[in-house]
């Protein structure tokens, strides 16, 4: 056996190589290369060249090859035309072309001879049969029609020498009794995409599968079939083989992308156990050679090498030993690698024992590592959920947002709720908002203010007419002490008025003052400054209005008393007058707040009355572009990985959306990312409300994605043609009966994904209530909800 990797290049690619029985030559197959080689110490010495003669065919175009395993002078190949080509090695001619089946009409995939019966040979093929030759008669004695598409692989099981095993391309696995061709005795479905080949356990009744979804599994098959084992890989898997006195180490091959050839421990899934990178094309095909440190391969690149199993790249040893995990609960899980130094205690035993130690390389690399678990406590792992349930996302904005603040800011989310009401403030309806945040009374206080200064007018004629009863004076004087500052006196049926002793500072500010809080009260004789042309001249003294302002509103209530009124007040005083009092105040044209100086401004309304009282409308809201401090709101809350935020307000804020002028791919990453985190957190109504409010076709259309559920006929396997339960390839309705009452079902039909039994849905509901187990008597473990 040779001692170091070698290699040796041929002017073609090849599909196939195979041993002879015992493990001293090789043979290659492709569409321009079929040759022999003996397997010496250092190199390889081609033997024989069996693509040669005067009529070069198809036939010679191999897909696979097989050697004899107790004639080892007879080869079987697989043609790309549907032939299978037998060829003796002992014929005296240049042509050693036995003979060649013609049986199957496309091609053949795959050869392989029995392992006690050397002259039965079982081919399988693109047309979905498997053919059983026998080359003393030289023909195909059985026929086995698998009902599938295509036949990938077929191997005959070394513990049953009458059970062989087919792979198909869709997904199933088939075991045929050889001597009950009519239909297999047992069938599963080993992948979600074609199988493209498969391997027997030489030593347990494990059968390994390979596919394009990129997994290999190891399936029990000594009962019900389970699949104990799944590696998984990078690529598509289009060889494998079982390596030899190794229970647990299997050889595989890619079949796109990646050229190296890995030998996998089924304990460990994720990490080849050894590598070979020497070839630069995708390889086609391993052979072991009997024992478990060498084998032979080939590969697209036209090379054949022998590989010596110490020449093996180890990725486990150099793989990352540090990770971070994310865990839906706010943990981080933290692993680490601790040094281990085998060496300290083989040096202490090998002192104890006086002999070194032999370590074994077919063990995991020896490793230890530690894991820290961290749970961020300043965050309640409840909160997307419950903000997802609870958040608002259709109708009015203002209202979305209102709704959305509160949840957030009962949670404790107070950052989130303000930008849940900054959002309505720019986005949301300016009038509605505008009233809400207003700090002046409601309505009804607004419209009531005419009554309030009418009745003031009415409360002076009866004060005058009702002087016997009291006097104004005392009440004045009263008043002046603070004996009575919010005297109320009745003007009429319903009608009152209120009086508050006015600040000094006409402007009046405050967070929320009422209307009628506000009003100033009458005019006192102390009130009245004095001048240099008498004691007491009041018809020449202004008073200038007094304005109410808001820091959020400008509102002026500017209130004019004539000058009967300050006559009336004079009375009041009990003051005599010395001599006509004169009209000198400014006509009312020439008030400052008189709309006239206003410039006639439309938002103003007069209210003719006395006193005369202007009421400004609201004002219009300036107009401001909100989009750039949106679009970095949006960012930031996606960059912090709170696209729940980010997705919610782009829903709510329906069609404004279109003035932020985003990307659709953007949006869509966003929409897709937070329905993916719905469903880890199962919030599948949830998810869908966001498909049905997207906006995006590729999101709407989700919903009506995979909604097809193909159905195959139980008696036939073939795919059912249209929804009824009658077959129309084998016309039995084997496919629709109860599983309980075994009658057909028309109406309503649910049945077990796992083992495909099932019935009318009444009988499975009320069977199910008392049982687990399929009612069919399959075994299976059914879950009914």
């Amino acid at each position: 056996m040779t001692s170091k990797t070698i290699c040796i290049a041929q002017e073609g690619p090849a599909n196939a190589l195979a041993l002879n029985k015992d493990n001293s030559q090789v043979v290659i197959a492709g569409r321009n290369v079929f040759k022999i080689f003996i397997l010496l110490e250092d190199k390889f010495e081609e033997a024989c060249n069996l693509r040669v003669g005067k009529n070069l065919n198809l036939n010679f175009s191999c897909n696979d090859v097989a050697w004899n395993l107790n004639d080892d002078h007879i080869l079987a190949t697989a043609a790309t035309n549907g032939a299978v080509v037998v060829w003796n090695l002992n014929k005296q001619s240049r042509s050693k072309q036995e003979h060649v089946f013609i049986d199957h009409k496309r091609t053949v995939n795959k050869v392989s001879f029995h392992m006690t019966e050397p002259m039965w040979l079982i081919s399988g093929s693109q047309d979905g049969t498997m053919k059983c030759f026998d080359l003393r008669i030289k023909e195909a004695i059985k026929t086995f029609y698998s009902n599938t598409e295509s036949v990938r692989d077929v191997q005959f099981c070394p513990q049953q020498p009458h059970t062989f095993a087919a792979v198909s391309e869709n997904g199933q696995v088939q075991q045929w009794d050889m001597r009950k061709p009519d239909r297999f005795f047992q069938h599963f479905t080993a992948h979600s995409g074609p199988i493209f080949a498969c391997d027997w356990h030489p030593e347990a009744t494990w059968l390994a599968t390979a596919s394009r979804d990129k997994t290999i599994k190891v399936w029990d098959l000594s009962g019900k079939p389970s699949c104990d084992y799944a590696i998984h890989t990078i690529a598509s898997v289009g060889r494998i083989k079982w390596r030899p006195q190794k229970k647990y180490h299997i050889a595989s091959c890619a079949l796109v992308v990646d050229c190296s050839i890995n030998v996998w421990d089924i304990r460990r899934p994720y990490i080849p156990f050894a590598s070979f990178n020497e070839h630069k094309d995708v390889p086609t095909g391993v052979a072991w050679r009997g024992n478990p440190q060498s084998f032979l391969s080939t590969s697209r690149d036209c090379t054949l090498y022998h590989h010596i199993f110490d020449d093996a790249i180890r990725p486990a040893s150099k793989a990352n030993p540090q990770s971070v995990a994310l865990g839906l609960k706010s943990e981080i899980i933290y692993a680490c690698k601790v040094k281990y130094e085998p060496a300290t205690t083989a040096r202490q035993l090998s002192s104890i024992m006086r002999k070194p130690l032999v370590t074994n390389d077919d063990t995991f690399c020896m490793a230890s590592s530690v894991m820290h678990k961290f749970t961020l406590n300043n965050c309640q792992p409840s909160w997307f959920k419950i903000a997802a349930e609870g958040y608002l996302l259709s109708g009015n904005l203002n209202d979305i947002c209102d709704h959305n603040a509160r949840v957030a800011i009962s949670f404790g989310k107070t950052t989130l709720g303000i930008a849940w009401q900054v959002l309505k403030i720019m986005y949301g309806d300016p009038l509605e908002l505008l009233l809400k945040m207003s700090p002046m009374a409601p309505k009804e206080d607004i419209v009531n203010t005419s009554n309030i200064i009418s009745g003031a007018t009415k409360n002076s004629g009866m004060e005058q007419s009702n002087a016997s009863k009291q006097s104004s004076h005392e009440h004045d004087t009263k008043s002046l002490q603070g004996e009575n500052p919010t005297g109320a006196v009745s003007g009429g049926d319903d009608e009152t008025e209120t009086e508050t002793d006015a600040p000094e500072n006409p402007n009046i500010t405050g967070p929320s003052t009422n209307l009628a809080t506000v009003l100033p009260r009458r005019p006192l004789l102390s009130d009245v400054p004095s001048t240099s042309r008498g004691d007491f001249i009041f018809g020449e003294t202004e008073y200038e209005p007094v304005s109410l302002e808001h820091p959020s509103e400008s509102r002026h209530i500017v209130m004019r008393m004539e000058d009967d009124e300050w006559t009336k007040e004079l009375q009041k005083e009990a003051f005599p007058l010395r001599h006509e009092i004169k009209d000198r105040s400014p006509p009312p044209e020439q008030f400052p707040n008189h709309p006239t100086e206003l410039g006639e401004d439309p938002t103003s309304v007069i209210i003719e009355d006395q006193p005369q009282l202007v009421v400004p409308l609201l004002p219009k809201p300036l107009l401001f572009d909100f989009t750039s401090v949106i679009l970095e709101a949006l960012e930031y809350h996606a960059a912090v990985r709170d696209v729940q935020t980010t997705v919610s307000m782009l829903i709510a804020l329906g069609e404004k959306r279109k003035n932020l002028m985003l990307p659709i791919a953007l949006q869509e990453h966003w929409i897709l990312e937070y329905l993916d985190l719905l469903g880890k957190f199962k919030l599948w109504h949830i998810a869908t409300q966001i498909i049905q409010l997207a906006w995006i076709p590729s999101i709407s259309q989700l919903n009506q994605q995979s909604t097809l559920i193909h159905v195959s006929c139980a008696a036939c396997t073939k795919q059912l043609q249209r929804s009824a339960w009658l077959c129309d390839h084998c016309h039995t309705s084997e496919h629709a009966l109860c599983s309980i009452c075994n009658q057909v079902v028309r109406g309503m039909y649910v049945w077990c994904q796992g083992c495909a039994h099932g019935g009318h849905i009444n009988h499975m509901r009320e069977w199910f209530n008392g049982n687990r187990q399929c009612p069919a008597g399959c075994g299976h473990l059914c879950e009914y909800n």
